[in-house]
């Protein structure tokens, strides 16, 4: 996926409901901007005005909306939205910070004592 996302624009995940969408982080970690519908999982990544911008779920024209409003804005806003997705892909989603929120839960299952 790693050269077409390169030579996307935005990347784009419509979707009616998500886990943590893989395509979003990967989108993000390339310094992508990423229009995406406001659902869980879809909001963690995407944070609207900043890192690309959000639709309403199940509505084609809020999504034609985002994506005109995306395709409207100056090459250097739309630039600065990639560079604020890598930051957050970055400082939330890295595999120091995923594996170390892993090891708390994990270590707050233990029972006292062991």
């Amino acid at each position: 996926m790693r050269p077409f996302i390169a030579k996307a624009t935005a990347v784009v995940l419509p979707s009616y409901r998500e886990g943590l969408p893989r395509s979003l982080l990967e989108a993000g970690a390339m310094g992508r901007p990423l229009i995406a519908t406001d659902v869980p999982g879809c909001r963690e990544v995407v944070e609207d005005g900043v890192t690309g911008m959000l639709c309403a779920v199940r509505d084609p024209a809020s999504l034609a909306q985002s994506m005109t409003r995306f395709a409207g804005l100056p090459k250097e806003e739309r630039s600065a939205m990639g560079s604020a997705s890598r930051r957050k892909i970055e400082t939330k989603f890295s595999e120091d910070v995923v594996i170390g929120a892993y090891l708390d839960a994990l270590g707050k299952l233990r029972a006292p004592g062991s």
